[in-house]
């Protein structure tokens, strides 16, 4: 535990993730922590009580990084949207697989790089990816949705993502992002531990071309590790 910059502390912990070796990876020490000084999270719409969920590692994140253990290498161009630390890109990149990692939080970049810094892997290609729209700020004031990384763009072969169903979208903007980066030929994986916007997601994604096959992830508390209920969403468009 120390401070890495003035307002927030972090941890480096080493994470076992299942079908591939250990990762280095550096995080906020908690959900008490909070920066923003220049308020661009904020401008973002990122308010204060969700500023540090970026930098956690949740459970349905290691569920995703377990399956891109298992996932064959090939030229596949592969996205991770709302990657947080970035821990599925992060196995993914270290097996050779040809990923982008993306994120809307001012933070997740230099978060990323550091933990690819520590694992001794090349540079990870991070693209900014903020979908629908931003919340509103806290003050009132306007919010600016322009960011410092570069923006993503192109099409990709496998778009991965998990706990992103987390809140309600009556525009279907999540379903409307993945359409726009998704290749003709695609699949898309989504984790989620049974959120409540799963259904309207569906509808979504069957309106933009995708079939669904559903996998439950239920697993029972095992030594320090808690219970878990989720499902793995397999979406395919042929």
């Amino acid at each position: 535990m120390h401070p890495s910059s003035p307002g927030y502390l972090t941890r480096q912990d080493s994470i076992a993730v299942e079908g591939t070796d250990d990762l280095i990876i550096r995080a906020l020490l908690d959900l008490n922590q909070f920066h923003d000084p220049l308020g661009e999270a904020l401008n973002l719409g990122i308010s204060s009580a969700t500023w540090p969920l970026f930098g956690m590692l949740w459970p349905s994140g290691m569920h995703l990084a377990e399956r891109m253990a298992m996932r064959p290498v090939t030229g596949e161009r592969i996205l991770e949207i709302g990657c947080g630390l970035g821990l599925t890109s992060l196995v993914a990149h270290r097996r050779g697989a040809l990923v982008t990692a993306s994120d809307c939080h001012p933070l997740a970049r230099a978060f990323l790089d550091e933990n690819t810094r520590l694992n001794d892997l090349p540079p990870l290609p991070y693209r900014h990816g903020l979908w629908g729209r931003a919340a509103l700020r806290e003050d009132g004031l306007p919010v600016l949705s322009a960011a410092k990384d570069t923006q993503l763009v192109g099409l990709f072969d496998l778009i991965v993502g998990s706990d992103i169903l987390y809140e309600r979208d009556d525009e279907g903007a999540l379903a409307s992002f993945i359409h726009a980066h998704a290749a003709a030929q695609s699949q898309v994986w989504v984790v989620d531990p049974n959120r409540g916007n799963r259904a309207a997601f569906h509808k979504r994604m069957t309106l933009a071309g995708f079939s669904l096959h559903e996998q439950l992830l239920d697993r029972p508390a095992m030594g320090a590790a808690p219970a878990y209920k989720g499902r793995m969403l397999t979406y395919t468009r042929n």
